[in-house]
């Protein structure tokens, strides 16, 4: 049996988790090895025994990615127990939401240290080791939000507008070297912190069924949906797809209204 991502050294950020562990489970039933990079050390380490129970190639580092040494850390554990990167997944975020004129300094570097410094943190760590391996996939989850805005989510459509100039700007780079760069918008996808959202509501069930009403096909996407999406992007069946992004929302971004 030919698998899609047989050999591949595939690093995740914030793999421990809802879309990044999908993504993983994902990668793992492709054949690749993977390398969970993961804030949260139980989940993470939990992810990567999973995998590691499953005969899957594994490593969980515990990572911050809104700090640059801490990134590089873990492409050097990634490298000294692999010995190459293929593929890096860029999915650690963190939703920060406040009234513009409220924001503070804090919430405003909080926002764009974790989902855009650190999607740029493990670029830069993770590029040099491609480019002497001749070549790799970056995958940037970025967001509907990329394009279109909900209000009230401030400042996080803007980090996550700076996701797809950063996707643009390195794949012209180093497209010639090999290394392909896009991006995964998600819309609504249902990961825990969703559920969390709708479970706010004195009616949960009525708030997640809003939700699939507003969505054309009638439902929540799954993380899966998504990771299958990475694995496509992450496989040499994408060897021309540069500098895209695929978005994920069920066509709900292109609606002119409800």
């Amino acid at each position: 049996m030919t698998y899609r991502l047989q050999g591949k050294i595939c690093i995740v950020t914030g793999g421990g988790q809802g879309i990044g562990a999908a993504v993983a489970d994902c990668f793992a039933r492709e054949g690749a090895s993977v390398v969970i990079a993961e804030l949260d050390e139980a989940m993470g380490a939990a992810k990567a025994c999973e995998l590691a129970a499953q005969g899957v190639p594994s490593l969980f580092v515990h990572t911050d990615v809104a700090q640059a040494e801490s990134v590089r850390v873990m492409v050097a554990a990634a490298l000294v127990r692999f010995g190459r990167i293929d593929v890096l997944v860029n999915n650690a975020g963190i939703n920060v939401f406040r009234d513009p004129l409220k924001t503070t300094a804090d919430d405003w570097k909080l926002c764009m240290s974790v989902d855009l410094d650190g999607m740029w943190h493990c670029c830069q760590a993770a590029l040099p080791a491609m480019l002497e391996g001749g070549g790799g996939s970056i995958i940037n989850m970025a967001s509907t939000q990329s394009f279109s805005i909900i209000p009230g989510c401030f400042p996080y459509p803007v980090a996550k507008h700076g996701v797809i100039g950063l996707t643009r700007a390195l794949a012209l780079e180093y497209a010639a070297r090999g290394v392909r760069v896009n991006a995964i918008a998600p819309g609504y996808i249902e990961t825990r912190r969703n559920i969390e959202y709708w479970n706010r509501f004195a009616d949960p069930a009525a708030a997640r069924q809003a939700t699939c009403d507003a969505l054309p096909p009638k439902r929540i996407g799954r993380p899966d949906e998504v990771g299958m999406t990475a694995v496509f992007l992450a496989s040499d069946e994408a060897p021309f797809i540069n500098a895209s992004t695929i978005v994920i929302d069920g066509g709900r971004s292109i609606a002119y209204h409800d």
